[in-house]
């Protein structure tokens, strides 16, 4: 019997000495410590508009379904938790006991494993450490923001490097029948230094749409959208097809072959299967995110300290990006729109890497 035992407390040793795979646990009556800092009107636009994009496209198999990693849940119940955040009113305040009464919580528990392996392969030091220190019981939180540009509509000097539209042989085509003549298109010949070396420019093959400098283009390809302050009037533009190249996450941003092309668009928008249909988001309140294995729409809590204060967010997975293909130990929170890193940085450096984190789901 003791040697039963022995063996037992072993293989626990050894599971809990392995790398964890990603997890969510349903656990009851969690005390959510810290206030919620959250504008309960962006969190009721975003959840229309995904909830929307739900009911239109529920043929997108790739982002509408209930999860591929999360047990005993189905789309109606994210539905109803989707439409719960807009029959909120601000006489309901957001407090433990108030998310306990509504929501059943489960923990995310980060996939580290995948982590781990992708901190081996980085050649980016500080990606690798971030990586590396996820800790088991909790996820990693980046932020990503809306590029403030400092543009020219015309190539200049400093502003020497075009925010291209989709090119001009495929201005006509729907993404099916571009991909169908991928072999022929501009689209897919060039990598981004290509680009940036002058290969769309010396042939003339796509309309520039604004004027940027190499820093900021290679922010905004980051970021995914770009805003412009014109004349007083705030204008956005959008990623809207890439050269087919994936993002590699071991890599700087500088290195990245990928290359999207842009559109002008109405607001800041997240996921969509084409330009048109793309979730109109807001800051503070949505997250980017593994939209594949998670599924569009989910509502999710974190918590997290700053200077020893326990502070919440709630925010809607309702965007993705390059970084986030079989990833389960990440999410991107949108923060809201700076010039580049540095006032980004001086905005949100007291915020930390990590966050406990709970997918919530109404009762």
């Amino acid at each position: 019997m003791k040697s039963q035992y022995l063996t037992v407390f072993l293989f626990s040793l050894l599971w809990l000495s392995l790398p964890i795979q990603a997890q969510f646990v349903l656990q009851n009556n969690v005390d959510i410590k810290g206030e919620f800092q959250v504008n309960q009107s962006d969190l009721c636009k975003v959840a229309s508009n995904t909830q929307a994009y739900i009911k239109q496209f529920s043929d997108d198999e790739y982002a509408v379904h209930s999860g591929t990693v999360i047990n005993n849940i189905d789309l109606a119940r994210v539905n109803k938790t989707l439409a719960f955040l807009c029959q909120l009113t601000p006489k309901d305040k957001l407090t433990s006991n108030f998310i306990n009464k509504h929501f059943d919580l489960y923990r995310w528990y980060p996939d580290k494993k995948q982590a781990n392996k992708l901190a081996e392969k980085s050649n980016n030091k500080v990606k690798k450490r971030l990586l590396n220190n996820i800790p088991e019981q909790q996820i990693f939180i980046t932020k990503y923001y809306t590029k403030l540009l400092k543009a020219s509509d015309k190539a200049t000097e400093e502003f020497n490097q075009a925010l291209y539209a989709l090119p001009f042989d495929e201005q006509s085509l729907s993404i099916d029948e571009a991909e169908l003549n991928k072999a022929q298109l501009t689209r897919f010949k060039y990598t981004r230094q290509q680009v940036i070396a002058g290969a769309l420019k010396e042939k003339s093959l796509a309309k520039p749409l604004i004027w940027l400098s190499e820093e900021a283009l290679h922010d905004v390809l980051l970021q995914g959208t770009g805003v412009v302050e014109v004349n007083g009037k705030r204008r956005y533009f959008n990623v809207h097809r890439n050269n087919g190249i994936a993002y590699d996450y071991t890599l700087g941003k500088r290195e990245q072959a990928r290359y999207w092309y842009f559109a002008e668009v109405p607001s800041i928008l997240g996921y969509g299967k084409s330009l048109a249909d793309k979730i109109a988001l807001k800051p503070e309140v949505t997250f980017a995110g593994d939209v594949k294995q998670l599924g569009l729409g989910k509502l999710f809590l974190i918590n997290y300290q700053v200077a020893g204060t326990p502070v919440n967010n709630l925010g809607i997975l309702a965007d993705q990006g390059g970084a986030f293909t079989n990833n389960l130990f990440q999410l991107d929170f949108l923060k809201g729109s700076y010039f580049g890193w540095s006032d980004y940085y001086q905005a949100n450096k007291h915020l930390p890497d990590y966050a406990n984190a709970w997918l919530l789901l109404v009762k």
